[in-house]
């Protein structure tokens, strides 16, 4: 069962309506408790890294992922939820996140290093690039997926990214994950065939650790 923690700034419909049609049984909830219990967790996200963090940390669900984490469980964060697995983020002020990943979330400058501008959000389909080794990758081969953000990870650890997908001249960080810890940039649930098989697979992580 895959706990999908409510804040109040994820887009819960559209990833509990994928999840249902892959069969993957899940439940939604902003209990602690409740979503200790989980086989797996998933952290969406929509908004302010700040406003996200605030929050979490009003609500003790900070602690509740963090230690959730620790138990070797799946985690999965989508889109803002990717980020705040990440150490900290620059919008609206520097602001600590989850710490699970190494990295820091920084604004598109909107400027090219030869000074060409583009257009800040980054919004659009971009393929994925393999560059690590992931569970959540089996059996998939590179293909398009759906993006829509102002903000990518910069991160110095190489063994975390698993995807990137090149806008510009920025390679962003599109699929995350060291151990249990999984992140994506992107909006799966809204990125057709690849997208559904990505959340499919991690669906599969939860049913081997409820398994266990």
């Amino acid at each position: 069962m895959i706990g999908i923690v409510d804040y109040g700034m994820g887009n819960l419909f559209s990833v509990s309506k994928a999840l249902e049609r892959l069969d993957a049984p899940y439940f939604t909830s902003p209990d602690k408790e409740s979503l200790m219990d989980a086989d797996a967790l998933l952290v969406p996200g929509v908004g302010s890294f700040r406003d996200a963090m605030e929050v979490l940390k009003r609500t003790g669900l900070t602690e509740m992922i963090r230690e959730f984490a620790a138990t070797g469980k799946p985690v999965l964060g989508i889109c803002l939820g990717m980020q705040l697995l990440f150490e900290e983020s620059t919008e609206n002020g520097l602001t600590e996140g989850l710490g699970l990943l190494p990295g820091k979330v920084e604004r598109f400058s909107g400027l090219t290093a030869d000074g060409e501008a583009y257009k800040v959000p980054h919004m659009g389909w971009n393929k994925l690039r393999f560059t690590g080794e992931s569970p959540l990758l089996a059996s998939l081969d590179e293909d398009y997926v759906y993006f829509v953000h102002s903000y990518y990870v910069k991160t110095d650890s190489n063994d975390v990214l698993v995807a990137v997908g090149d806008y510009y001249d920025v390679e962003v960080p599109a699929i995350v994950g060291r151990g249990n810890i999984f992140g994506m940039q992107f909006h799966p649930e809204k990125s057709s065939e690849m997208g559904m098989a990505l959340l499919r697979n991690f669906a599969e992580l939860a049913a081997e650790r409820k398994a266990v």
